[in-house]
């Protein structure tokens, strides 16, 4: 077993329409040829034409991450803004409607989107992933069981979905709501051992039902192209910090799990359950409610699984060099996360008189300035 945890991040964000403020319907072509001519790093469509995904290097610390992202965001930006778009950082696009929305027109999203119809159209969602090392898949299977109870505590500190469809949802992270109509999505089951795992993965591809297992799109997974445990459960992060802060904890806990076997060990059915209702449970509050807690069978506050959860991992924080980054989770729970600052501005506009939609105006531009490093403030 390595013991480098080397790690990489993933991010997703929308392209828009820099005065309309909505998402792109033109320019996407030459944006992305753009990002090819003066961009070296990993810059990539998704499934629907106005989303890109940047992608780090392999690292091994967190200064070289921030770096990273910080440069890829500016760059990426500063290329959109000459083809009048915009770049924004946000699990769901407060003012796009997806019947509105146009597929990537590339070969494997073509005969995604002709399996999913309906379900891939409205996928329009944007979410954050770290992928850290390690290499024996066996490994990579037990820890994406024991894993699971955190998973609602790392989505809850991203969560930056309040709105869809220009509505508010009434929940922080509605991006998963709206994922969860794909196939293979959610939590992962409870794989006895990889040869389980593996007999699930090999007996789709043998029916003709997914062609690898990049095609299994559950909350956590062990990543077809990497030697990694790959995160997907984060909303795409608003804050540099925030993303941060949530790959620092992700990376600690998968070294302490992997330290300590027996931690999570057992989980069963109703473990299973307890971690779907927690991540309904972040998905509707966020950082200010409560999960349930298996062990003691009462509701435990976010903030105070939070503080067990960092003091679970300080020694891997130590030996991993992030005790800088993991403090910052502390700063989301004090300042609130993406969702709950999109709110507040929401809330604030419509104080002062505007519309709905020119309220939700004002998000975005907050929005997509802050994903860049040029955030505004408002009074």
């Amino acid at each position: 077993m390595s013991e480098d945890y080397k790690f990489g991040i993933e991010e997703e964000y929308f392209i828009n329409d820099a005065v309309k403020r909505d998402v792109a319907r033109g320019r996407i072509r030459e944006f992305f040829q753009s990002c090819s001519e003066h961009l070296s790093e990993d810059i990539q469509p998704e499934m629907l034409e106005p989303q890109v995904e940047i992608a780090t290097t392999p690292i091994l610390d967190f200064a070289d991450a921030r770096s990273q992202l910080v440069n890829l965001r500016s760059s990426v930006g500063a290329i959109a803004r000459e083809h009048n778009l915009s770049i924004m950082a946000a699990g769901t696009h407060p003012l796009a409607v997806w019947s509105r929305v146009r597929p990537t027109p590339q070969p494997r999203y073509g005969k995604v989107m002709h399996d999913l119809q309906m379900v891939g159209s409205r996928t329009v969602v944007c979410g954050m992933h770290v992928h850290v090392e390690v290499p024996d898949l066996s490994a990579r299977v037990d820890l994406m069981n024991r894993m699971q109870r955190y998973l609602p505590l790392l989505l809850a500190l991203s969560t930056s979905s309040p709105f869809w469809q220009s509505q508010r949802t009434g929940l922080l992270g509605y991006r998963l709501a709206a994922y969860r109509e794909l196939p293979r999505t959610g939590f992962p089951e409870l794989f006895h051992d990889a040869a389980d795992y593996q007999r699930y993965i090999d007996t789709l591809i043998e029916a003709r039902a997914i062609e690898n297992s990049s095609y299994v799109w559950w909350i956590i997974r062990p990543s077809l192209k990497h030697p990694t445990l790959e995160l997907r459960v984060a909303d795409s992060c608003t804050r540099v910090d925030d993303t941060l802060a949530i790959a620092a904890l992700y990376r600690c806990l998968v070294r302490r799990l992997v330290r300590d076997p027996a931690l999570n060990a057992g989980q069963t059915g109703a473990s299973r359950a307890i971690n779907e209702e927690n991540g309904w449970r972040a998905q509707r509050y966020g950082i200010h409610g409560s999960f349930v807690d298996e062990a003691t069978r009462s509701a435990m506050p976010v903030r105070q699984m939070l503080d067990e959860t960092l003091a679970l991992v300080a020694d891997d924080a130590k030996a991993l060099g992030c005790e800088r980054e993991l403090d910052l989770c502390r700063w989301i729970i004090a300042r609130g996360t993406s969702a709950d600052r999109q709110l507040s501005l929401y809330t604030e506009a419509l104080g002062r008189g505007l519309s709905g939609r020119d309220a939700l105006g004002e998000v975005v531009d907050w929005l997509s300035a802050e994903t860049v490093g040029e955030g505004i403030v408002r009074h």
